[in-house]
């Protein structure tokens, strides 16, 4: 089984009012100000897996700014994961600088409750940059990490190379402030985006190799940040089994991520849990 762990889809109202949600939303308009950046419905997503051979794919939110926005997101989301029910596993996108309701819920917890009632696996992908939240505060990151733990789901979040060429969202959660989070929520499955901003590479110190036990690292838009090498390297400083492929679909296609798997000299069985493995057994899926 090939799972793509790190997709983004839209409504098709989103891609056709684009300037709309550009002028209400940060972290849409931080990526998708510019008219060439792809947007993808679910059916575009669809397609896209089965011309590359992907049997799954989690679809993911931005990081929403905007919490009406956030919400008419993932109930797109939530629809896709149903009509396309064993192929789409679901991510919502939330918020922790929402801060509470009217009623004193946090609103951040209270939508994500409200999706995983509705059957999404996740949260995700977090923009603490655009979002403006600090992820490595324990006071605002402890209501929504305590639904996460309680339901049992995972947590997506954008991390930053604290080195390197800038691009757009590259923001600055850089491997200090994960493992600060990390430290945080020992317990919680944590999903760190392009390969943590190179976090696996402190795994050589015995008290960052301990904290990363739930910790795992997506490939989403490797070619852009690293060789093939990438695939091998983290394997061999976290193991196998913490590496996940994820394209950043529309960004990238899967086929270009699943030829670097084949070229990065993982032997077959290390690919197997690359590709897919691992991913299957984070969700829960046969």
């Amino acid at each position: 089984m090939i799972i793509d762990f790190h997709t983004h889809i839209f409504p098709p109202s989103m891609r056709k009012n684009r300037e709309r949600y550009i002028r209400r939303d940060r972290t849409f308009a931080a990526l998708y100000a510019n008219p060439k950046a792809r947007m993808a419905t679910a059916e575009n997503l669809i397609a896209a897996m089965d011309e590359d051979g992907v049997d799954v794919a989690v679809a993911m939110g931005i990081g929403w700014t905007d919490y009406d926005i956030a919400r008419e997101a993932n109930d797109y989301i939530i629809d896709a994961s149903q009509r396309y029910q064993g192929r789409i596993v679901g991510f919502a996108s939330v918020n922790p600088a929402w801060g509470p309701a009217e009623n004193g819920c946090d609103l951040a917890a209270r939508e994500a409750e409200r999706c995983a009632d509705a059957g999404l696996r996740g949260i995700g992908e977090l923009h603490p940059d655009t979002q403006a939240f600090d992820l490595g505060d324990l006071d605002t990151m402890a209501s929504l990490m305590s639904v996460i733990e309680e339901r049992g789901i995972i947590l997506t979040t954008h991390s930053s190379e604290p080195v390197g060429h800038i691009y757009a969202g590259k923001g600055s959660v850089t491997p200090d402030i994960l493992m600060r989070f990390i430290g945080n929520f020992p317990d919680a499955t944590i999903v760190c985006a392009h390969w943590g901003g190179g976090l696996p590479f402190y795994a050589l110190m015995p008290e960052v190799g301990a904290a990363l036990r739930n910790v795992y690292f997506d490939s989403a838009a490797s070619p852009f940040l690293y060789t093939p090498q990438i695939y091998s390297t983290v394997s061999s400083l976290v193991g196998v089994d913490k590496a996940l492929f994820g394209s950043d679909y529309s960004l990238l296609r899967p086929r270009r991520l699943l030829a670097e798997i084949t070229a990065s000299g993982l032997t077959a069985e290390e690919r197997e849990a690359v590709q897919g493995g691992n991913a299957a057994r984070l969700l829960g899926l046969r």
